[in-house]
């Protein structure tokens, strides 16, 4: 086989491969590859310099991926005081049930994540791997414990306290996120959650707006909504809840006109669209000119973990997808959200498809 060919099929099975393996592999030298590699890029068969195929370029998650363990009570939830319960543990984070729910709706999908050189570490991975979820840029740190998520839930499924150990996270720094520049440029598309540092974000944003790769950030509280930058220019999409909305403006949101000034308000930091997701109020999105609503689908609770990350990541589907209708995006979200609530795994193994496009129309409020 010539050298070209040997080339590409090492690039086609390790798209992150360094020039310097690649020559060492080949028996050639550094300028060989780099001149191999030009011409690869020139007959459109990889992507610059991010070796990507062109039929093969991921949605790249990005933030936390830890064990959950879910405690449910057998009755009415009482503090101060042992409850019964019974308990069941899966694997979370952000980042990683957004790529999970990703691959199972039929997109390839990536995960820069943290994990220790754990048994949870290693049994996260391999759980992604299993699914189809590439992890080849996750950092691994031996020594380190692996993140966790605790959520007790009330008899009805609803959650009352959960407990977060995410300071693995804190390792994934600007300077981590350099070593994963070719990755990043070659995604279709960047999720980031805010599991991680400030800096990070920043960064991330800054990478994504030189390499014109579209990214969008995923609240995941209210205290940690700090971690998103001031100045959002090239953001092409954030997804937060009340709460969070109304720490980020720091004023109480006390109806529709409120959030819609707030998201303005964002809109002048430099994101492009926003969508709140509201509860049982459902779904507020950006609108030329102003906000709509959408109500959410009537659901049976069973579990309501994994449901905002469910909605998150069908909104990303449909922008991967091509779609640029934010309404019917957001009435996928609510679909897979509500399929999510109705069943007990953190993430759906079997969505629905014929649901996704959902039934709701989008009502003006501001």
């Amino acid at each position: 086989m010539p050298k070209k060919e040997q080339l590409f099929e090492l690039i086609r099975s390790n798209p992150f491969i360094s020039q310097q393996d690649l020559a060492t592999q080949l028996g050639l030298s550094r300028s060989a590859v780099a001149n191999y590699i030009a011409t690869l890029v020139r007959e459109r068969r990889i992507l610059g310099r991010a070796y990507v195929l062109p039929d093969h370029r991921p949605v790249l998650c990005i933030g936390a991926a830890n064990l959950d363990r879910k405690l449910r009570t057998l009755g009415p939830l009482s503090l101060g005081t042992s409850n019964p319960a019974r308990q069941a543990e899966s694997f979370g984070g952000v980042a990683r049930n957004i790529a999970e729910n990703l691959v199972r709706l039929g997109a390839p999908a990536a995960l820069i994540t943290a994990v220790g050189g754990d048994a949870s570490g290693r049994s996260l991975l391999a759980h992604a791997d299993e699914a189809g979820i590439d992890t080849r840029g996750a950092l691994r740190i031996d020594g380190a414990a692996s993140g966790t998520y605790t959520a007790v839930l009330d008899h009805d499924g609803e959650m009352r306290v959960a407990l977060a150990d995410m300071a693995i996270n804190d390792a994934l720094t600007p300077d981590f996120f350099a070593s994963r520049e070719q990755q990043r440029a070659g995604a279709a598309l960047i999720v980031a959650d805010l599991n991680l540092p400030h800096d990070a974000v920043a960064a991330l944003l800054e990478g994504a707006r030189n390499d014109g790769v579209p990214m969008v950030v995923v609240a995941v509280s209210e205290p940690k909504i700090e971690r998103l930058p001031q100045e959002l220019y090239g953001l092409r999409l954030l997804i937060l809840n009340e709460g969070e909305l109304a720490a980020r403006v720091g004023r109480k949101l006390a109806n529709n006109a409120d959030i819609a000034r707030a998201c303005e308000q964002l809109r002048k930091d430099g994101v492009q669209d926003v969508i709140v997701t509201r509860g049982a109020a459902g779904v507020s999105f950006t609108i030329p000119g102003g906000l709509s609503t959408l109500p959410p689908p009537r659901v049976n609770i069973v579990d309501v973990t994994g449901a905002g990350d469910a909605f998150a990541a069908a909104v990303v589907w449909s922008l991967y997808e091509g779609e640029t209708d934010l309404a019917r995006a957001c009435r996928r979200g609510l679909e897979l959200s509500a399929m999510t609530i109705s069943c007990e795994q953190t993430v759906c193994t079997q969505p629905d498809f014929s649901r996704l496009d959902g039934f709701h129309e989008p009502l003006l409020t501001n």
